[in-house]
């Protein structure tokens, strides 16, 4: 077994791996509360279904993370979890069960039979990088809608910031972040009174298969996660320089664990994007073979989580919705840069990659599908015409 060197773990590792999870549950977990409600489950399911999501990340997340030495991030399908919120309407909980049982069977043959990899494979690193920047756009821009929201909290964390970033590179987001804790505590804006303590314990669901469901359901399931979470989750990993990661196991991987977990309502476990740019960029570690250390922490926290299910979710839920929202930006600057210079170094490609960018950036869903999608599809298209046109 391989061993971590203590030297490959620093305070900005650990940080990256607290702050992707941290922006990770605050931003999306209501949703999956909603999307457990709509298929009629308790309190007791509700907290079954966020540990077993945490179990299914954190160990995935780990295991990736160690075994390829890069930081491979997982996390749950916000996508997903939003399609759930209106398509179980009138669904049992059991039938619901057996939708991502289904979800989960579909995942683990994609990955095992290698076709998922080929694709990603076909696309250009420019219309990946472009297609990535355009995912994190609105949460750099999120940092000043924030600041008119809280001008004072947001203003330190700039200032926090733009100081750490001359003079102490490596652990900038941490310091935003503590600076972040420290002027919500000055202000009164942390919420202790949501703060419940409560332990998650498995609750079994057998799965109930109907083709119903499965087709309207498991199937948008399957479909939503794999171009809204796995494709872009695969795109920030080579946009990072981690494209030596095979896909296909990966995704394998994902599938598995989704599958195991399903009855305890872990809907989908898949490659995360958003978050694991926060582990992937600079801000992290400034050598990139160090850090998956970070990705390492990241599964630890997820697998926190789980063990306390919703009790840690309340926490995060304690601290105002703009903090949470500056923080992702902040920490993703770094990234947004790197991507949009990766996007644009090659003139040919240059036109194609800008396409995908703005499409990718608009936040347009259509067809239940999300911007990513569409973004990757435009960009292909052009950068296929424009070839075809040159040639």
């Amino acid at each position: 077994m391989r061993r971590i060197p203590l030297s490959d773990t620093s305070l900005s590792t650990i940080s990256a791996g607290f702050i992707a999870v941290l922006v990770g549950v605050a931003s999306s977990a209501a949703i999956v509360f909603e999307a457990a409600k709509a298929a009629g489950a308790d309190q007791a399911m509700i907290a079954s279904w966020l540990g077993a999501l945490g179990l299914g990340i954190g160990l995935t997340c780990i295991t990736f993370s160690w075994y390829y030495r890069a930081p491979v991030i997982t996390a749950w399908s916000t996508p997903g979890a939003a399609l759930l919120v209106t398509s179980l309407s009138g669904v049992s909980t059991a039938e619901a069960i057996g939708a991502f049982f289904f979800c989960a069977l579909l995942t683990l043959v994609v990955g095992l039979s290698g076709a998922f990899e080929r694709i990603t494979k076909m696309v250009p690193a420019p219309i990946a990088c472009a297609m990535l920047a355009g995912i994190l756009l609105q949460f750099g821009l999120s940092i000043f809608t924030s600041l008119q929201a809280q001008p004072l909290l947001i203003g330190v964390m700039l200032l926090t910031y733009v100081i750490g970033r001359r003079w102490a590179p490596r652990y900038v987001i941490l310091l935003v972040l503590l600076a972040g804790v420290a002027t919500c505590w000055k202000l009164q804006l942390i919420a202790f009174e949501q703060v419940r303590w409560q332990a998650a314990h498995p609750v079994w669901v057998t799965p109930e298969f109907r083709f119903s469901t499965l087709i309207g359901v498991g199937l948008p399931l399957f479909i939503v996660t794999m171009t809204s979470q796995n494709l872009p989750g695969a795109a920030a990993l080579a946009a990072s320089g981690y494209g030596r990661v095979p896909i296909s196991p990966v995704i394998s991987g994902t599938g598995l664990a989704s599958l195991l977990l399903t009855p305890f309502g872990g809907f989908a476990v898949n490659l995360a994007a958003i978050t694991a740019a926060i582990c992937t960029g600079p801000e992290a570690h400034p050598n990139p073979e160090k850090r998956y250390t970070a990705g390492i922490a990241a599964g630890f926290f997820y697998l926190m989580m789980g063990l306390c299910g919703a009790s840690v979710v309340t926490l995060f839920n304690a601290f105002p919705q703009a903090m949470i929202a500056g923080l992702a930006g902040l920490a993703l600057v770094g990234v947004i840069g790197s991507s949009l210079a990766g996007a644009t170094t090659d003139a040919d490609s240059r036109e194609a990659a800008i396409i995908t960018f703005l499409v990718s950036g608009s936040g347009a869903t259509i067809f239940g599908v999300s911007s990513a999608f569409w973004g990757l599809l435009a960009g292909l298209l052009c950068h296929w015409f424009f070839k075809r046109k040159d040639s």
